[in-house]
C-alpha cells in the first residue's frame, strides 16, 4: 500500500480550517488537521508546494519515518507552519493505520487508560450577572470544569468575553460565532484592542471570590491570562487567587523566557498552564526539568501530530506533569479527535479543553466522538472517527481573518 494523493483542504464552516487528506492506492483515506487561525494559507502553500509531493509514493505505515523525513529533511526545524504541516501528514497517517487494521485509533496508542476525558468549557461575562449566566449554562451542558473569563471595569473589549462590542462585526457572514467562539475576524486589518494590567489585576481576584460564594469549592475553575504579564505580574496574580483553588492559572506570562518561570514559582502555588504556542519537545525542556509548570497545553495540530505530542506527553510524565491540550475552535474536529484519542491512552492526562464547533462546522466534519457528564470520549469508529464532506465545504471558501492586536493605553504594542 502506497500513498497516491494528497489534498489540501480549505474551507471556512464559521471560521478557517486547513485540513490534508491522504488517499492510498488502495483507497483508504486518513484526515489531518493542519490550521493556524490566523495565518492558515501559510501551511496550505507550506504543504501544497513543498511536502505533498515528497508523501507521493510513500508506504503510509512508515509513520514514524515520514515525521523524521518531514522534520530533519527541510534543514528548517520547527515553528508555527512547518509542525502544523507535518501535524497534518502525521495525524492523517495514524488516521489510515487505523481504518486499515479496522480499530479506533486509540487502540493503536495502547489502549484506554480511563473511560472518558474531564474537559472544561469557556465561560465569560462582561460583569458578574452575565459571568454567573455563562456559568450556569455550561453546568446545564454537563460540564465539571470552567474556565472564568471577565469583562474589566474601563476596557471595551477583553480577550475571551463573548459580550464584547466587537463580537458581531467581522465574525464572518452567516457566522454564528461569538467573540470568545472565534476571535479571529473577517476584515481586511486586524481589530486593535486595548489592555491595562493593573485594572486586570485589581480586578480578577475579586471575580473569582464571587464565583466561589456563588457556585461553592467543589466546582473546577482555571483562568486564562493569555501571556499579558510580567514574571512578577504573574507571581502575583498567582500569590492573589490561591484561595480561589483554582485547577490552573494558563499562560501568565511569555514563556519564551523559560526562566521567568522560576520566579512565578517562588512566590505561588497556584497550578501553572503552558504551552499552546509551543511546536516541539524543545521548547519544553527547562521547563519539564526544573518542573516550572503543571499542565502541558500544546496541541495536536501545532506539534507536530500524535506522534509530536506523544513524545512531549511522555518527557513530561517523568516529572509527574500532565496534559492539558489546547482545544479551541481553531483546532478543527479533526485536531480534537486526535486528541482525545491520544488523551484516553496516555497515563499523564490532566484535562481537556472543549470549545464546542458551530453546528456549521459540523456539517463539514462529520464526527463520531460523545461528550456525555462533562467528559468527552471517542467512538469505536475505525481510525479517528471523522468525515469530511467536501460538498458542504465548498459552499464555506476560504475568508482573510486576523486575530486581533492589542495595545496599552499608551499605545504600545502588547501581547495578545
Amino acid at each position: 500500500m502506497l500513498i497516491e494523493s494528497a489534498e489540501v483542504l480549505v474551507s471556512s464552516p464559521g471560521r478557517n480550517f486547513v485540513t490534508l487528506r491522504i488517499t492510498t492506492d488502495d483507497g483508504v483515506t486518513g484526515l489531518g488537521d493542519a490550521t493556524l487561525n490566523g495565518r492558515e494559507l501559510s501551511v496550505a502553500a507550506y504543504l501544497s508546494e513543498h511536502v505533498v509531493p515528497l508523501l507521493i509514493g510513500r508506504d503510509p505505515a512508515n509513520i514514524e519515518d515520514t515525521w523524521q523525513y518531514l522534520y530533519r529533511g527541510a534543514y528548517w526545524r520547527r515553528g508555527p507552519v512547518t509542525m502544523a504541516a507535518i501535524a497534518g501528514v502525521d495525524t492523517a497517517l495514524w488516521d489510515i493505520a487505523a481504518k486499515v487494521a479496522k480499530l479506533p485509533l486509540y487502540r493503536l496508542l495502547g489502549g484506554r487508560s480511563r473511560t472518558g476525558l474531564l474537559t472544561y468549557g469557556h465561560a465569560s461575562g462582561v460583569d458578574l450577572p452575565e459571568l454567573f449566566d455563562s456559568i450556569r449554562e455550561h453546568l446545564d451542558e454537563g460540564y465539571r470544569a470552567i474556565r472564568v473569563q471577565t469583562g474589566i471595569p474601563g476596557l471595551p473589549s477583553v480577550y475571551g468575553v463573548a459580550h464584547s462590542r466587537n463580537a458581531a462585526e467581522g465574525a464572518g457572514s452567516g457566522s454564528d460565532a461569538r467573540y470568545d467562539y472565534e476571535p479571529a475576524r473577517r476584515s481586511a486589518l486586524p481589530v486593535e484592542e486595548t489592555w491595562d494590567t493593573r485594572a486586570y489585576l485589581r480586578h480578577i481576584p475579586g471575580v473569582f471570590e464571587a464565583v466561589r460564594n456563588e457556585f461553592g469549592p467543589e466546582l473546577i475553575l482555571l483562568h486564562d491570562a493569555h501571556h499579558r504579564l510580567t514574571p512578577i505580574q504573574a507571581a502575583k496574580l498567582g500569590k492573589s487567587l490561591e484561595p480561589y483553588d483554582l485547577f490552573w492559572l494558563e499562560d501568565v506570562t511569555p514563556a519564551e523566557n523559560q526562566a521567568a518561570l522560576r520566579r512565578v514559582r517562588e512566590h505561588t502555588t497556584t497550578p501553572l498552564a503552558i504551552g499552546e504556542v509551543f511546536n516541539t519537545i524543545w521548547d519544553y525542556r527547562e521547563l519539564f526539568e526544573e518542573q516550572l509548570i503543571d499542565y502541558v497545553r500544546s496541541p495536536v495540530t501545532h506539534a507536530g501530530g500524535i506522534t509530536g505530542l506523544r513524545r512531549i506527553f511522555d518527557f513530561a510524565s517523568v516529572y509527574q506533569i500532565k496534559s492539558g491540550a489546547h482545544g479551541p475552535t481553531d483546532v478543527s474536529p479533526v485536531g480534537l479527535s486526535a486528541a482525545i484519542h491520544l488523551g484516553i491512552a496516555i497515563p499523564n492526562f490532566g484535562i481537556q479543553e472543549y470549545m464546542q464547533h458551530s453546528p456549521t462546522t459540523h456539517e463539514v466534519f462529520r464526527t463520531t466522538y460523545t461528550f456525555e457528564n462533562g467528559s468527552l470520549a471517542p467512538s469505536d469508529a475505525p481510525g479517528l472517527g471523522v468525515d469530511y464532506d467536501d460538498d458542504v465545504a465548498a459552499a464555506h471558501p476560504y475568508e482573510r481573518a486576523y486575530l486581533p492586536v492589542n495595545r496599552l493605553l499608551d499605545g504600545t504594542v502588547h501581547d495578545w
